[in-house]
């Protein structure tokens, strides 16, 4: 009977102070809707307006606009072989888009255009150093999956990892421009404080970070 009682008090303090423990269960998916084809402006006209900003506004970003922004980093642009928006070598497709919200943090499936609940918790400020990172409404975490690239190198693995996430980048870049929102990439990262509370395993490796939200006027 003691050690009965030992055990159940010993899982409710990994329930109730462990941060995370049931964190996918406390968290809801979101099937994101199709991505509008017909919208967007002039590729030279969005390639002049492209830019960094760093002052975002607090307003949400809307459902229709946020599956915009993912399909045009790395959604799925040919249903029969599966392949993306975004260039990868080898198709390795070794690059994990998580976004981290006010609600959590999701991973982005790019094969059913959904968001995967990971973490019932709000981690925007872990993404960076910088003061604006925690008021952005998306902050977009760009992990590269080491096991996705075989029995490369690791030097081929950081070289190919970090080309990839650039690609992804530029396109959120692009859609941001094209739709007037603010958006910047970092690289000013605790990668190792971030890693921990996404809950991480060694052969992921955090390459990058982006915000993404409405111009502060």
């Amino acid at each position: 009977m003691y050690r009965s009682r030992l055990f159940i008090i010993s899982i409710l303090l990994i329930l109730f102070f462990i941060p995370g423990f049931l964190s996918a269960q406390e968290l809801k998916g979101i099937q994101l809707v199709k991505p509008q084809m017909d919208s967007g402006r002039l590729l030279m006209h969005v390639l002049k307006d492209r830019k960094s900003s760093r002052e975002f506004s607090n307003r949400k970003l809307p459902i229709r606009v946020l599956s915009n922004l993912l399909w045009s980093a790395c959604g799925v642009n040919r249903p029969d072989s599966g392949k993306l928006t975004a260039p990868s070598a080898k198709n390795w497709q070794e690059v994990d888009v998580y976004v981290a919200t006010e609600k959590g943090l999701y991973l982005y499936n790019a094969q059913k255009h959904r968001l995967d609940p990971v973490l019932a918790q709000d981690i925007r400020a872990l993404t960076g150093s910088q003061s604006y990172v925690k008021d952005a409404p998306v902050n977009l975490i760009y992990v590269a999956d080491y096991t996705q690239m075989g029995t490369a190198a690791n030097d081929v693995k950081d070289l190919y990892s970090a080309v990839d996430t650039g690609f992804i980048g530029q396109n959120v870049y692009l859609y941001c421009a094209s739709e007037g929102l603010a958006t910047v990439t970092r690289g000013t990262i605790d990668r190792v404080a971030l890693g921990q509370a996404m809950h991480l395993r060694p052969e992921q490796r955090i390459i990058l970070a982006q915000s993404v939200g409405y111009p502060k006027k």
